[in-house]
């Protein structure tokens, strides 16, 4: 086993990564935590790259890559030239990856689930394919379904059925509704769009749909720019705590510890660098173990709000991250079970029966053509092997999944997803573009 310090390990791209900008993104953390963290790997083991450049928007489950660099697990298993770089929105991320870090964008990424596939397979970069790997699960859970205050007599919440007389009585009157979520066919525009349709609202008809990069919700909602949202963790708390909105769900209420953000790497730098990536793996793993401790949710959220990462107010973050739930109607409780999940209850590993569930809802929208062979994109995309690869390497082979399925899913209305038929899935559901 070789020890090796940072100064002694073979840094070819310097310190300069940690200070690099990105199209219409900055870096966040500076590069101290790396700076003395010992290198603890066997030597053959050693990464062919110190240096990986990844993107993160400000959200609640990008923890695990701010967590990774702040702490030194990237450093510790020799990505110690890493940065974590801010986005400003989903397609600035996209943007970013298919620049990839030699054309001045970025290696891989916290991403939404569905966006390594839309990109592998050019639907959302205007026909340019960019192959594409997810190597884990940052997390499950911790997104809302968030109205504006023009709805809180309402109390809406799971149920959404009783707002669908209360938007045709307003379109009669004029009024122009508006849905956001953060990009088209990513996690947060599925889970609106379920939502909406299990209350026999039509989301492209009965509302507009739109796209607000998550940093923007809090503030398009106080100008009344719409009249509901669903976006990750902080901005539903922060909507509440500033009292211009208030919280309909918290997504587990929805689908309990369903998939939500995943690290995506270009293909083709995983391909070339299999150790580095391995590396990065071990790193990321460990430090969603580290974010799931309940010791370390404090300081988790002290980290999340400085200004290097989301500049944020502290009490923004910490509630739901320790599963208390002030909903903005008066109703508060404790869920702990419904809390976002980094590592607990398989939350790290990317079951590939998750990510035919997106695919199959964007075959429903219209976003993939009924045709797709679907669980072809999953065995391209889905690189669960390589999870297990680094899970196995950090001494965390109990927490193995047996299979590549978590089996059938019940949502909140009593529909089921058996990822072994989805068709049948798809046929099911009334509001639908297939």
């Amino acid at each position: 086993m070789t020890r090796m310090n940072r100064r002694n390990f073979l840094m070819t791209a310097g310190s300069a990564a940690a200070g690099a900008w990105l199209l219409n993104g900055c870096t966040g953390g500076g590069s101290g935590p790396q700076s003395d963290v010992e290198v603890v790997l066997d030597e053959e083991d050693l990464p062919e790259t110190p240096s990986a450049k990844l993107g993160f928007i400000a959200l609640t489950d990008s923890a695990p890559l701010i967590i990774a660099y702040e702490k030194g697990f990237y450093a510790k298993y020799g990505m110690t030239d890493v940065s974590v770089e801010k986005q400003a929105s989903w397609g600035t991320t996209r943007d970013n990856l298919v620049l990839g870090s030699g054309g001045g964008g970025i290696d891989g990424a916290h991403i939404l689930t569905p966006m390594p596939y839309l990109i592998s397979e050019g639907i959302v970069t205007d026909g340019r394919r960019v192959p594409m790997y997810i190597l884990a699960r940052l997390n499950t859970n911790g997104q809302g379904i968030s109205l504006s205050n023009d709805y809180l007599d309402l109390e809406i919440g799971v149920d959404s059925e009783p707002l669908k007389e209360v938007f045709a009585q307003r379109r009669a009157e004029g009024a122009e509704l508006r849905a956001a979520m953060t990009f088209p066919g990513g996690t947060h525009d599925c889970w609106i769009r379920y939502w909406l349709a299990a209350g026999g609202i039509d989301p492209d008809q009965d509302i507009s749909t739109i796209v607000v990069p998550p940093p923007q919700m809090v503030a398009n909602v106080r100008v009344g720019n719409m009249d509901a949202f669903c976006v990750g963790e902080p901005w539903p708390l922060q909507t509440v705590n500033q009292e211009i909105g208030y919280n309909a769900l918290t997504t587990g209420e929805m689908w309990k510890d369903h998939p939500e953000k995943a690290l995506g790497m270009r293909a083709d730098w995983v391909d070339q660098n299999p150790k580095a990536a391995k590396a990065l793996l071990m790193g990321t793993l460990e430090a969603q173990i580290w974010c799931s401790q309940a010791e370390n949710k404090e300081e988790m959220c002290q980290i999340l709000a400085r200004r290097a990462w989301f500049n944020v107010p502290f009490d923004d973050i910490i509630d739901r991250s320790v599963g208390k739930f002030d909903y903005g109607t008066g109703k508060v409780v404790e869920q702990p079970d419904l809390m976002q999940k980094y590592w607990a209850d398989d939350a790290s590993y990317p079951f590939k029966s998750h990510d035919l569930w997106f695919l199959a809802e964007n075959i429903r929208w219209g976003y993939l053509p009924p045709e797709t062979d679907i669980e072809a994109m999953v065995d391209a995309v889905n690189r669960e092997d390589l999870w297990r690869e680094a899970a196995e390497a950090i001494g965390q082979s109990d927490a193995i999944p047996e299979s590549t399925s978590r089996g059938p899913e019940t949502f909140f209305d009593g529909v089921v997803f058996d990822p072994e038929d989805y068709e049948d899935y798809l046929a099911s559901l009334e509001i639908s573009r297939v």
